[in-house]
């Protein structure tokens, strides 16, 4: 029999039972194994964690667990320099390409118009996902904390609120992007690339009062959706205030 003790520490306590919160657990088990999925016995993705110590080193999801063992988990540091110990998720994250899961087309949808690149179908399957990230090397954003738990995923983030504004919020926290937002670059409805439009190349395409009353069109180089800084600019810019702290221009 071997015995461990495990902590899981900050946001990480979000999975695990209320009574296993913030305090070391004891753990009994039968056989060796490794330290992942020790942790994922609790309900922790691996993707959500960035250090794991043991016995107060640092080491990676491939540690076998011995006897005595004392464990401490840790999620993202953003604000930390722990450049002397292993940090498990990839640095730097610049530049992200997202892939969201079918129950997040309002995230997906309103990150585009913070400017990320975020893919999105109504109907696409866990494997279809697991290849985005392991061939496209795309982040995946999940409520399926079974899927993150995949071995071959190494890029996620475990969507917590069920509030679209919310799990914006949870991204751009969770990848430090608030220095990245890029309004109206990217089509709400297909990801596309945005450019600017000559009112008279989308006449055909507005309403008689939109032609009337705005000048300045965007156009998806994709679905050739036309977006406008009109109603569409009311409608969202406080939106995108919220994360990027200052007004379209």
């Amino acid at each position: 029999m071997i015995k461990v003790s495990i902590r899981f520490y900050e946001e990480l306590n979000d999975f695990i039972r209320a009574d296993y919160r913030k305090k070391p657990i004891e753990r009994q088990l039968n056989h060796r194994t490794t330290v992942k999925d020790l942790i994922e016995s609790f309900g922790v993705p691996h993707t959500e964690v960035d250090m794991i110590l043991v016995n107060g080193n640092s080491t990676d999801f491939g540690w076998r667990v011995n006897d005595g063992d004392m464990i401490s988990v840790y999620p993202v540091f953003e604000s930390f320099d722990i450049s002397g110990v292993t940090r498990l998720q990839e640095r730097p994250l610049r530049n992200l390409q997202f892939i969201a899961d079918c129950h997040l087309g309002k995230l997906a949808g309103k990150m585009r118009l913070l400017g990320f690149d975020v893919e999105f179908h109504n109907a696409i399957s866990d494997a279809e996902l697991t290849a985005a990230v392991v061939n496209d090397k795309k982040v995946l954003l999940s409520r399926d904390r079974r899927l993150l738990m995949r071995k071959v995923i190494d890029r996620g983030y475990l969507v917590r609120s069920q509030n679209p504004d919310e799990q914006v919020a949870e991204v751009i926290r969770r990848f430090d992007l608030s220095a990245q937002l890029h309004p109206f670059t990217r089509c709400a409805r297909c990801n596309g690339i945005l450019e600017r439009a000559e009112k008279a190349a989308v006449l055909h395409l507005l309403e008689p009062k939109t032609r009337l009353y705005f000048a300045d069109f965007f156009q998806c180089q994709t679905c050739q959706q036309v977006y406008w800084q009109g109603s569409h600019l009311a409608a969202i810019e406080g939106f995108i205030k919220r994360f990027a702290g200052q007004k379209i221009r």
